[in-house]
């Protein structure tokens, strides 16, 4: 590690702390971090499986939910394994490359994540308020180009935030991140120049993506609820609204935990340091956990399905 001033310097690798405040505790908590990593895995990989088994569920609903479990994948598998062997092992050490690499995942696969809710709002949108044409307009094709430019935004929102730092800001004041992971924010105030573009640009995508999302979102229900009111009977109407519940809860498990996150990591500065870096990583393993589950209860097809699993156990035994 190059050294300027006994103030700065140029790292090769960086060292993160985990839970910082919390060291003396870093083996317990490896248990319940542990055992909801197991559970988001086993739960989104079931869903990924179930729906490519049921070909009554290849629809563009679950082609989207199988969009969102494999991102939940991405998600917690960027983070997770890496926060367990600091943990356990203390193996907090990582290279540069692969601290931004870490970072461009988290940020981007949590900016596609809100792209897929947005494309499963205008799919409710269109099955309700005009289903003689969901089939036309939600074709295959068209559920895979909406994944594709979801992805695609992803990549050119977030691709710029690791460039920005490995390029404009080679300059550090200590290699200790104190996080459990390459947060965009925890790496930025580590950096010994002007890092104010890096700032701006950060809490612009975050508008663009947060806000502007969840508006458009808003007003897809909006839309939604209109159409809904206009339903001649009580029970016409609880039955299209139970359609949107999965989803509804799904937006909520999504959004809620990263704003309260980014809220606190920006503005909270009187929040203990272990209550940020506890949140920070919630909202990358809540999502992944509850989607499964939720979708799984509310999902007639998908619940039937899981429990022919064990009865067809059963009969082999």
């Amino acid at each position: 590690m190059l050294t300027f001033h006994n103030v700065c310097s140029v790292p090769s690798s960086f060292w993160l702390t985990g839970i910082p405040g919390l060291e003396s505790l870093h083996v317990w908590l490896s248990i319940p971090f542990g055992s909801m990593y197991l559970v988001a895995v086993v739960g989104n990989v079931t869903i990924l499986a179930v729906v490519k088994i049921e070909r009554s569920l290849h629809q563009p609903m679950y082609f989207f939910l199988c969009m969102l479990a494999a991102i939940d994948l991405v998600l917690s598998t960027s983070t997770i394994p890496k926060l367990l062997g600091i943990f356990w092992f203390g193996a907090g050490d990582i290279g540069l490359d692969a601290c931004l690499g870490q970072m461009f995942l988290v940020h981007c696969f949590a900016t596609v994540e809100s792209g897929i809710f947005l494309a499963m709002a205008f799919d409710r949108y269109v099955a309700i308020c005009n289903p003689l044409r969901h089939s036309m307009v939600l074709t295959h094709t068209v559920v895979g180009r909406l994944g594709l430019v979801s992805l695609l935004r992803g990549v050119v929102y977030i691709g710029p935030l690791p460039l920005m730092i490995r390029l404009r800001l080679p300059l550090y004041k200590t290699h200790v991140i104190s996080h459990s992971y390459c947060e965009h924010m925890a790496v930025v105030a580590l950096t010994c120049g002007d890092s104010r573009v890096n700032n701006v640009y950060g809490l612009s995508i975050g508008f663009l993506v947060l806000i502007l999302d969840s508006v458009a979102i808003a007003a897809s229900y909006v839309m939604i609820f209109r159409a809904v009111m206009g339903l001649a009977t009580p029970e016409a109407r609880l039955k299209t609204l139970g359609t949107c519940a999965s989803h509804i809860c799904a937006i909520l498990i999504f959004y809620v935990p990263i704003a309260v996150s980014s809220l606190i990591h920006r503005f909270g500065q009187c929040v203990p340091p272990p209550v940020r870096t506890l949140l920070a990583n919630f909202y990358l393993l809540i999502p992944p956990i509850l989607n499964p589950i939720v979708y799984a209860v509310r999902t007639k097809q998908i619940r039937e399905r899981l429990l022919q699993i064990p009865r067809i156990e059963m009969k082999i035994r």
